[in-house]
């Protein structure tokens, strides 16, 4: 497919005409590759392309660490920008703090409001753009904030929930707007404190299940600080809770999960460690390996060890996973989903999209948008677009993405806890 494009590389406008390939990140037209990759929020682009590599990382410290939480609040009638051919509703707001958001096998969208310890339900689509229903399926949660269906297939049978430091299920059915029973304690405690979001995913043939558990800290040594045994990894358990083994480890906070349907594998969004400047370290998406070690908290995408750590651990250096796209640096990379319905176009099928949800350590602010990852057969090039941002007219950040899903409708669903609403992407292009 062949493509005409205007791109924008520090400040400059290129007129840009080539290939676009999903696989090889290098083929892609408006493709922005090296120390030009790193940006802030302001100059985000939908439609852009950028590709960081282990190449390109600065060296620790290049800039002072910042410490920036402004955002914001949404201007009136504002709505986030996206790719020409696309529509952008405000699907619901005047939520508390809408999450984690995924679809039941009959189209229902639950979601989770994680400080009220409630998980809600949405269902349906008005010819105004609205929920048909909004109700809460349960309360009384602990710092909810994954959720999924099991078993996998059209007919589950539970719903279960991720809370800091337990994994719960409740009974269900098809259509169920309300729990019909209490929650079942599936995992009765996991390590609580610091990074406190617990995803759960589970794999293609329901026999293993996954919940991500962050970090405790910013790079607290585990040889010296217990309270991170069996953090920074994504932990293995049966789903009746029984626990299996450290599925992967050296994850400093690997918020998302996600199972690609077309292979099986698993995939993570993974906000990385602080304070060595505005450009190091690269948030990440990954597939993740089984036993794979990904770094934290000696090493950092790949061989470049931690100067806060120097000389611990260096039988682990040629051991570090390499992550599959790196994203920009602090901009906290949050829910992921794969793009499985009808309604984009033929190019967008199977492709992954996260949401990034904003930065704190950084001089000027970074993420604020929904990126939309290009796989080939389920496999990523390291190149990433930005395909949703959340900034006013001047450049400033005023929305903060947590979750995407991919409804019945084939419209994309994202909640936002700056703005307390829950978007709907749709294509309407020719």
């Amino acid at each position: 497919m062949n493509k005409l494009r205007w791109i924008s590389a520090s400040g400059a406008f290129l007129l840009a005409f080539g290939a676009v390939s999903k696989g090889d990140g290098d083929k892609i037209a408006n493709l922005i590759t090296g120390k030009n990759a790193f940006v802030d929020a302001r100059d985000l682009k939908p439609g852009t392309f950028r590709k960081i590599t282990a190449d390109d990382l600065p060296k620790p410290y290049e800039t002072e660490s910042a410490r920036n939480t402004d955002i914001a609040p949404r201007p009136a009638g504002a709505l986030p920008e996206a790719p020409e051919g696309f529509k952008v509703e405000l699907y619901l707001d005047d939520l508390k703090n809408p999450r984690q958001i995924r679809i039941a096998p009959n189209g229902d969208l639950f979601f989770t409001e994680t400080r009220a310890g409630e998980i809600r339900v949405l269902r349906g689509y008005t010819p105004a753009g609205k929920p048909l229903q909004v109700e809460t399926f349960a309360t009384g949660q602990k710092g909810v904030f994954g959720l999924n269906f099991y078993p996998p297939g059209p007919s589950p049978k539970w719903v279960y929930a991720g809370n800091t430091a337990s994994v719960v299920r409740f009974p269900y059915k098809n259509g169920d707007l309300k729990a019909s029973g209490p929650a079942e304690v599936v995992i009765p405690e996991l390590p609580s404190g610091g990074h406190s979001t617990r995803d759960i995913v589970f794999s293609k043939d329901g026999k293993q299940m996954l919940v991500a558990v962050g970090s405790g800290s910013n790079v607290d040594d585990p040889d010296t600080h217990p309270s991170e045994t069996h953090r920074a990894n994504i932990l293995e358990y049966t789903p009746d809770g029984k626990f299996v083994r450290v599925y992967a480890s050296g994850i400093r906070n690997p918020v998302g999960l996600g199972v690609n349907p077309e292979t099986g594998e698993v995939w993570c969004s993974v906000n990385e460690r602080d304070a060595l400047g505005d450009n190091l370290v690269p948030d990440y998406i990954t597939h993740v390996q089984p036993g794979g070690f990904y770094g934290w908290p000696w090493f950092y995408i790949g061989s470049h060890q931690d100067p806060r750590l120097e000389g611990k651990h260096p039988e682990l250096k040629d051991k570090v996973l390499i992550p599959d796209v790196l994203m920009q640096p602090h901009n906290a990379s949050l829910g992921l989903t794969f793009y499985d319905g009808g309604q984009f176009p033929l190019e967008y099928r199977g492709d992954l999209f996260a949401a990034e949800h904003g930065s704190w350590n950084r001089a000027h602010q970074s993420g604020h948008e929904v990126v939309r990852v290009p796989l080939e057969k389920g496999h990523a090039s390291g190149a990433y677009e930005d395909f949703l941002t959340f900034l006013g007219p001047d450049g400033q950040a005023w929305g903060r993405p947590v979750g995407v899903a991919v409804g019945r409708d084939g419209a994309l669903y994202v909640t936002d806890d700056a703005s307390r609403a829950i978007w709907r992407v749709s294509y309407v292009g020719k």
